[in-house]
């Protein structure tokens, strides 16, 4: 029985504490009782310190919100600068395609040429007949083999080429192959 008892004092601050209709909480979940909020003393609204730091805090906010000159005209540029290179970004881009492109059709017309040509040449090549033009030069033209005493051999150490410094003669010898034994 003495666990079960409460001194009057013990009941009179709970009491006060709480709602009395809100004593006794009946099944197993208990609820969050409801608070409502304490208003402000009369006395603290009225503090000329309070007023003085609510009405500089307004300033301020009112100085944060407004927009310098300076700042507007650099975002401006800023903006302006960052379109003029996104345009320029995007006409780059499309000259690149459209430079893409040409190239692209330009090496089709290139290997369309080639083929052309190649085909020319060995059409060419094959109406040309060898034995023909040796049987007209030599029936028709009397055109004769050279003999072993009118080819001359050069052999040059330095290249596929030789500089010419002398005129060639007119009996076409520069020099013979017995002056180039001896």
């Amino acid at each position: 029985m003495a666990a079960g008892r409460t001194s009057k004092r013990q009941t009179a601050a709970y009491s006060r504490r709480s709602n009395p209709q809100s004593m006794y909480v009946y099944g197993n979940a208990v609820p969050k009782p409801e608070y409502t909020p304490e208003r402000e003393p009369e006395k603290r609204r009225r503090d000329p310190q309070h007023t003085r730091r609510s009405r500089q805090i307004r300033q301020n906010q009112r100085k944060a919100l407004k927009v310098n000159k300076g700042y507007v005209i650099f975002l401006t540029v800023a903006a302006v600068l960052a379109l003029v290179i996104c345009v320029n970004y995007v006409r780059l881009q499309s000259q690149i395609t459209s430079r893409s492109r040409n190239i692209t059709a330009m090496q089709e017309e290139l290997a369309d040429m080639k083929e052309e040509n190649t085909t020319e040449y060995n059409t060419i090549m094959d109406s040309v007949n060898l034995e023909e033009v040796r049987n007209k030069a030599i029936n028709e033209l009397g055109m004769v083999y050279a003999d072993k005493d009118q080819i001359v051999e050069y052999d040059n150490p330095n290249g596929d080429y030789v500089k010419q410094y002398e005129e060639i003669p007119d009996d076409g010898m520069l020099a013979s192959s017995k002056d180039v034994q001896n």
